[in-house]
């Protein structure tokens, strides 16, 4: 009986943990009109706390990048989750700079399986834009594979502090490949101000690295077909941290140089160019590292699928990708 007892309880605890809704989400978010547009790349990073949530809600448009601080409700009895007065840039924005903002409130339920879990639901206009703003229909999934999450809610929540955009994340517009933008949060829900941290430049060095680029052989590593007009895109030193340095090329401009791979992942927010069919995201080795060749895991997310692609590059060989949007049925 003692045994029954402890299983008993092991069993309940674990149905219990199972229920709540804290963990890392990610998906996209579709307008929910007829033709094509622009997706969104969104990500909540939430903790629960009894029927209460609160956490980060943050945003990937075309380019630009924003985060804010949420509090909602969860039911755990019908697994509802409601998130109210959301702030989303307008769908039809001809410029992210000068854009105008949707009030929003989320309202989803959370599915598991054993398999995976996601969070379905809708932002929903608010009834004062229903002539201007139509609602964004969303699939989160949970992202089992998130190590940082629990640092992350006590850095932001628990202690209250302001969240920010890591040194070396960055968003990049495929279709002017300048200069890479550092991704800043704008002024935070609840009137909180963030901090913005300055923006390295490219090294003096670019041209030298985009030279010796174009004398290496191009090597495509996998093709993907993705279903949304943005990606993220995650580096990491497959195996041992042992000095490995890259640039990163896209469409055979380069975007960032001199990035050291780690365990912790360096991670930009690629805006796809519309105008070709396939945009190339290229990862140039600037050494061997400790054990040659330079290899790493590239993790690409479209807000809907995860693809994990092994890198390798040489001396000799760029690793590239091709990424391609799949087409409207």
């Amino acid at each position: 009986m003692q045994r029954l007892l402890i299983i008993f309880c092991l069993i309940t605890a674990h149905r219990l943990c199972a229920q709540t809704a804290t963990g890392s989400w990610f998906g996209r978010a579709d307008v929910e009109l007829a033709g094509i547009h622009n997706n969104y790349l969104t990500e909540l990073v939430i903790t629960q706390k009894g029927n209460r949530i609160e956490g980060i809600f943050g945003y990937y448009f075309r380019d630009k990048y924003q985060s804010f601080f949420i509090h909602g409700r969860y039911n755990p009895k019908t697994r509802e989750v409601i998130i109210q007065n959301i702030p989303i840039i307008y769908f039809n924005s001809n410029s992210t700079v000068n854009s105008i903002d949707c009030n929003t409130n989320f309202v989803g339920v959370i599915i598991r399986s054993r398999v995976q879990s996601t969070l379905k639901g809708a932002f929903y206009h608010d009834e004062k834009y229903k002539y201007l703003c139509p609602d964004l229909k969303v699939s989160y999934t949970l992202d089992r594979d998130d190590q940082h999450q629990d640092s992350l809610q006590e850095m932001t929540v628990s202690k209250g502090k302001i969240w920010k955009p890591q040194a070396d994340d960055m968003v990049v517009d495929a279709v002017k490949t300048d200069q890479p933008k550092k991704m800043t949060p704008p002024v935070a829900a609840l009137e909180i101000t963030p901090v913005t941290a300055p923006t390295p430049p490219l090294q003096s060095d670019a041209g030298k690295i985009a030279e010796s680029f174009s004398q290496r052989k191009e090597v495509v590593t996998r093709t993907l077909d993705v279903e949304s007009d943005s990606v993220r895109i995650s580096f990491y030193d497959n195996g041992e941290i042992d000095g490995d340095s890259i640039s990163v090329f896209v469409n055979k401009n380069i975007v960032l140089s001199h990035q050291e791979l780690a365990s912790k992942a360096l991670t930009m927010y690629l805006h796809l160019d519309s105008a070709v069919d396939v945009n190339e995201v290229s990862m140039f080795a600037e050494n061997l590292g400790k054990y040659p060749p330079n290899t790493a895991l590239m993790v690409v997310t479209d807000g809907k699928n995860r693809y994990e692609v092994f890198m390798s590059s040489s001396l000799t060989e760029n690793a590239t990708i091709q990424i391609r949007r799949k087409k409207s049925p």
